[in-house]
């Protein structure tokens, strides 16, 4: 084949290969804007009817706070006198309409009823699923799936309200509510949907067909298993649909409930294949285009690669030295873009431009509050990625021997204030309590830089693993020609197995899975420390307390006149 010929087929698929690109990507931008539209509907929709549930279960919990803070209830769960507690509560939960009402004792279950046709009736494993693991201090909201004879019946929305002791304000029993759930059949945010209720693993769909209930129920309960998204295509009776899903009692000691809703997707589908239609008829006509202009410039720009195809032998054997010499001054491009990558990675050229990239994106308008928090996440992880480059190459630097200290009095005592106020700065999680006990002066011989990091890092360390309420305590003296600092926390203890691998580089002990890092900061310590003719040991570490113990060589106040390092 021609060279002429090999450039109109390049060129050819090229431009067909563009236009498939742009049908694939503008059918999926259609369909994912017609998916979102349908989501905002259902949440829109989803909203309203649960204002109106809140301000339904806001007066039933007015209701019910009412009745158990009556006196007699009172009575009757104190002096232990349960034969009177039914009747007590029977006539004021006559005007709720309820149909059945149960007390809890303080551990959670249920206690009988004298008169259960009183009470509402219950089957024995109904009555049961109205226990909890214990009394409940706040109201819980469930729902109920009443069988009769085997069959479904009904599902009922459960309130479960504490009732708190008058003597100690703590939780005693509570009182279970059983009512009528709000309707959750019908038409909802569009023509064709239909909701229903998932509970106990089952589907309380009316409307819908019993062996089309049963394939809806098994797709809900995969979902919710999978902890999936709350949108799934589904197909019903031959029908395609979208199947959306959300709980209804987050939070709940009760089994979870979630709403389903199903949408037929049969007119989304229809206008989905008019506007593919549509889309492919444009795209015929600018692949007919492309293809047209490919056959002009292939002919255009072919003609002097042609002509180069009958030069003399002159020409020929010049273009190869010229070949020749053109791939030497390559390879040395090549050598030195190598260099230059190199020296851009060690230099934390990707993460800086990764970070700027990172920064004008958050600065759109476009983004929704989880996006820009999302983004935000990625800009402090490039932070953390420079941090560890920089570690990573102070220990190399270390490793080969190039790194000289020039000592220098430094004085501790104020680095050790320093960098304290630092740490009451930080946004604090665990309610930490500090304590100091360190001379006004201690001077240290060593370099500034570098014993920051050591004090830093420990400092950093005693906070992150520390538990909540804890203290920090940090210390200093000099002893026996030697100054001790010792920074304990009361974290975790450390297992003896782990005193020694915890100063290796990259090691993460199993208390530390959870909390961010890169197991470089203890490795880092102990060889500055080493640097400075001193050491980093790990004191002692129980169930009460963890500390470590760094030594320097003191090191005289620097003369009057002369900065002191700090």
């Amino acid at each position: 084949m021609s060279f002429r010929g090999k450039l109109l087929a390049a060129m050819m698929l090229v431009v067909s290969a563009i236009t498939a690109a742009g049908l694939y990507f503008a059918q999926r931008k259609i369909a994912a804007g017609v998916q979102d539209d349908l989501q905002r509907e259902f949440q829109s929709a989803l909203a309203a009817w649960h204002g109106v549930q809140e301000v339904r279960h806001a007066a039933l919990a007015e209701h019910c706070r009412a009745l158990v803070g009556k006196p007699r209830i009172h009575a009757a769960l104190e002096d232990g006198a349960l034969d009177l507690l039914y009747p007590s509560a029977r006539d004021e939960l006559r005007d709720l309409q309820a149909r059945f009402y149960r007390f809890l004792d303080v551990k959670g279950a249920v206690i009988p009823p004298p008169n259960a046709p009183e009470t509402g009736a219950l089957r024995a494993q109904e009555e049961a699923r109205l226990a909890l693991p214990g009394v409940p201090d706040r109201l819980q909201l469930g729902y109920l799936w009443r069988t009769a004879d085997g069959a479904a019946e009904a599902v009922d929305e459960v309130i479960a309200m504490p009732i708190v002791s008058s003597e100690t304000d703590e939780p005693i029993a509570a009182l279970v509510v059983g009512f009528p759930p709000a309707a959750l059949s019908g038409r909802r945010a569009g023509e064709g949907i239909k909701s229903g209720l998932w509970v106990d693993g089952r589907l309380h769909l009316p409307g819908l067909a019993e062996p089309a209930r049963k394939r809806l129920g098994g797709a809900v309960a995969r979902a919710v298993a999978a902890l999936s998204e709350s949108n799934v295509a589904v197909e019903i009776e031959g029908v395609p649909h979208l199947l959306f899903f959300q709980r209804l009692n987050p939070g709940s000691l009760f089994p979870p409930a979630y709403e389903v809703c199903v949408y037929p997707l049969t007119g989304l589908l229809a206008r989905q294949r008019e506007q593919r239609w549509q889309i492919l008829g444009a795209g015929a006509l600018l692949l007919l285009g492309g293809l047209a202009a490919s056959h002009f410039f292939s002919a255009r720009l072919s003609e002097p690669v042609e002509k180069l195809a009958v030069d003399s032998a002159e020409n020929r054997a010049q273009r190869v030295r010229a070949e020749v010499a053109l791939e030497a001054t390559s390879e040395e491009l090549q050598r030195a873009a190598r260099f230059a990558a190199d020296a851009s990675h060690q230099l934390k050229t990707p993460v800086t431009v990764l970070r700027a990239g990172l920064e004008e994106l958050r600065t759109r308008e476009n983004l929704t509050p989880g996006e820009r928090d999302e983004i935000s996440a990625l800009i402090h992880q490039t932070y953390r990625l420079t941090g560890t480059i920089e570690d990573l190459l102070l220990l190399s630097r270390m490793e080969a021997g190039r790194l000289q200290i020039e000592f220098a009095p430094v004085n501790l005592t104020l680095l050790l204030e320093a960098w304290l106020d630092d740490l009451s700065a930080l946004p604090e999680a665990f309610d930490l309590t500090v304590e100091t006990d360190f001379p006004a002066a201690l001077h240290i011989a060593g370099e500034p830089r570098y014993t920051t990091l050591i004090v830093q890092n420990l400092l950093v360390n005693a906070r992150k693993y520390n538990c909540p309420g804890g203290r920090i305590r940090v210390a200093a003296r000099e002893e026996g020609g030697a100054v001790f600092l010792t920074i304990g926390n009361t974290g975790a203890p450390i297992p003896a197995a782990l005193h020694e691998p915890i100063f290796e580089r990259f090691h993460r002990g199993s208390a530390g899975e959870s909390i961010p890092g890169h197991g470089l900061g203890l490795n880092l310590a102990r060889e500055l420390a080493r640097l400075h003719g001193g050491d980093l040991r790990l004191a002692r570490s129980d169930a009460a307390w963890t500390e470590f113990e760094v030594r320097f060589r003191p090191a005289a106040p620097a003369p009057m006149g002369v900065a002191n390092a700090a």
